[in-house]
């Protein structure tokens, strides 16, 4: 009989080796290897012998057809919208995002809004069921099938899903529950990639949709190992602000639909309410100064307008400071050096303070225009006319390129009232969008003493 193979695992980053260290090279913790069996391998010509049975392939015309036409619907029209229309049968949904943004309190009002038409179960293995009804108390979701547990055994979760007496499964966190199969703690590498095994099996063998939360680390990730992802359908985040502002969800992995959706709520005494029309919302309160530029971003397929602000001051040390909020600190180097260089801006002893209102996170590549704009508004206190919006990505030669959903951008700024749009040239542009071919050909034009 062959020996059976052992080899370490880090209980942090997943490393493996084939001996125990104290210290992983990879990650470096202490203390973190934890010896684990593996199977055999099959060695090619061989005389290793499986005691599987050889797998029949079916030609591809005649497979079924998944029936994903039959989703269960959140009733939360933006949940459902990046959901690709809502949650599919036997699906396993990962949410995640940092603490206090609003995890438990979405979960609770999808639990409670599925439970109108189905049986709900949400088992929490932080709180207890007197926590989560006090919470579903607050929110006005006190449907009658929904069920509420406490437990932190995967084995006793696994044993309630296959009863098959619920459409959709809750399990709050992943990194709080753990297998009797595994000696390690909860929320070890081991533990958590069983578990998810051991439920994501039994729910997809039970037609039981599953949504899984689960803990990030203090740089954003997931935590636990990458193949926490991989085992799941649907990979949400739902990112923002967690003391104010609006929180968007995103699909990082959706294998029932697209990932360019993005649904965006505010939190209010009701829950996390969907905001109809945020871009109005996000400008209410804008003051037309220097430094203070709207640009047309896009969240998802959706257009929205946002304001980025900069304030440029005289730095009262020897290093300049560069602090970005809502916006990604090394493209703001890289837009302060095109300035510098492309223009007759000198920004080497001035402090640069870029925020985003609102509480959104940009990534949209249109957002350099604006970004330059705003500091050289700040840096030589010329403002921008307050009908006028900006969208447009910077090259490192100061030119302005094109960007995608040029017509819904544009649309979305005339529908608030922006008469002229700055941005990139086109073959054949929208009437409100005023072309410019670089970045010092729109700070000559457009701002104003």
């Amino acid at each position: 009989m062959a020996k059976a193979r052992t080899q370490f695992v880090c209980q942090q980053c997943g490393a493996t080796r084939t001996r125990w260290a104290g210290r992983c090279d990879n990650c470096g913790e202490w203390n973190s290897f934890v010896e684990q069996a593996t199977e055999p391998s099959i060695e090619i010509g061989g005389n290793f012998k499986s005691s599987g049975t050889a797998l029949t392939g079916t030609p591809v015309e005649k497979v079924g057809d998944q029936a994903t036409t039959d989703r269960i619907t959140t009733k939360i029209k933006d949940v459902d919208e990046v959901l690709g229309g809502g949650i599919v049968p036997a699906s396993v949904i990962l949410l995640a995002g940092q603490p206090g943004i609003g995890k438990s309190t979405i979960l609770t009002q999808i639990a409670h809004a599925v439970a109108i038409d189905e049986p709900v179960l949400y088992v929490s293995g932080e709180e207890s069921a007197e926590q989560i009804k006090s919470r579903a108390s607050r929110l006005g979701t006190m449907s009658k099938q929904l069920l509420l547990s406490s437990s932190v055994s995967a084995d006793d979760i696994a044993a309630t899903i296959a009863t098959a007496k619920y459409k959709l499964v809750i399990v709050d966190s992943i990194q709080t529950i753990s297998t009797s199969a595994i000696s390690s703690s909860p929320g070890s590498v081991s533990q958590v990639t069983n578990c998810l095994n051991l439920l994501s099996q039994v729910a997809k063998a039970n037609n039981t949709s599953l949504i899984i939360v689960g803990h990030v680390t203090k740089e954003g990730s997931i935590a636990g190992p990458k193949l926490l992802e991989h085992l799941v359908d649907v990979v949400l985040n739902l990112e923002g602000d967690r003391y104010g502002g609006f929180k968007v969800l995103r699909a990082v992995k959706n294998r029932y639909g697209s990932t360019n959706e993005a649904g965006i709520f505010e939190m209010t005494d009701g829950g996390l309410t969907v905001v109809d029309n945020p871009s109005a919302a996000m400008l209410a309160e804008r003051q037309a100064t220097d430094g203070s530029v709207v640009l047309v971003t896009m969240e998802g397929t959706r257009p929205l307008l946002v304001e980025v602000q900069a304030l440029v001051n005289k730095t009262s040390f020897g290093y300049p400071k560069r602090t970005a909020s809502g916006f990604d600190l090394n493209r703001l180097n890289l837009l302060i050096a095109v300035l510098e260089r492309r223009t007759s801006l000198n920004l080497a002893d001035n402090d640069v303070y870029i925020n985003v209102v609102g509480g959104i996170r940009l990534n949209d590549p249109a957002a350099d225009l604006a970004v330059c704009m705003a500091i050289a508004s700040s840096a030589r206190e010329r403002r921008l006319e307050p009908q006028v919006a900006v969208l447009g990505e910077v090259g490192l030669s100061g030119e302005i390129r094109r960007v995608p959903h040029i017509e819904k951008r544009c649309k979305e700024a005339a529908k608030l009232g922006f008469t002229t749009l700055i941005g990139p040239n086109y073959p054949k542009k929208p009437q409100n969008l005023a072309g410019v071919t670089d970045l010092r050909d729109a700070l000559n034009t457009y701002l104003q003493k």
